[in-house]
């Protein structure tokens, strides 16, 4: 179970490095005041004074990506079953999975061949596949490569 009780809605975090120098800054300061206090104890301050119950569900939320945000009409690079591809984003909706993860409908450049038979081809112009905040799907191929990748918005 992790330790967090922030709320949505509140200010921006940190980074993780933010965090661990906020809680430095605080020793320092506790210290020029004649006063001590653990790295321990300044990492548990800083998480509470962040929202969070305790350092551990702060850190966990920290090192977490931001879900990248995607729009209908945006472009995207990346590999579906391993193949590279340019598409426009159709549709994002979302998705079960988790917080961060997303339904893309994407209208592909050039399709894809979704098959690796030399004698057999299936061409796809449109795919869909939900994908988690660092942009791949769940599901993989049988060699553990994510069916869906999406590596960078273009311009």
């Amino acid at each position: 179970m992790s330790g967090s009780v922030r709320q949505s809605g509140s200010a921006p975090l940190p980074s993780l490095a933010e965090a661990k120098a906020m809680a430095r800054e605080l020793r320092q300061a506790r210290a020029d005041a004649g006063e001590s206090l653990r790295h321990s104890a300044a990492l548990e301050q800083v998480a509470r004074d962040l929202g969070f119950r305790d350092w551990n569900g702060c850190a966990a939320a920290l090192q977490t990506p931001a879900p990248r945000a995607y729009r209908a009409g945006d472009r995207v690079a990346g590999r579906y079953l391993s193949q590279p591809f340019t598409a426009r984003v159709l549709r994002v909706g979302a998705a079960q999975a988790g917080a961060g993860w997303v339904r893309l409908d994407l209208d592909l450049d050039q399709p894809v061949d979704v098959v690796r038979f030399e004698t057999f081809s299936n061409l796809r112009r449109r795919i869909s596949g939900v994908i988690g905040p660092e942009g791949f799907s769940r599901e993989k191929t049988s060699d553990g490569v994510p069916h869906l990748v999406i590596e960078t918005l273009l311009d």
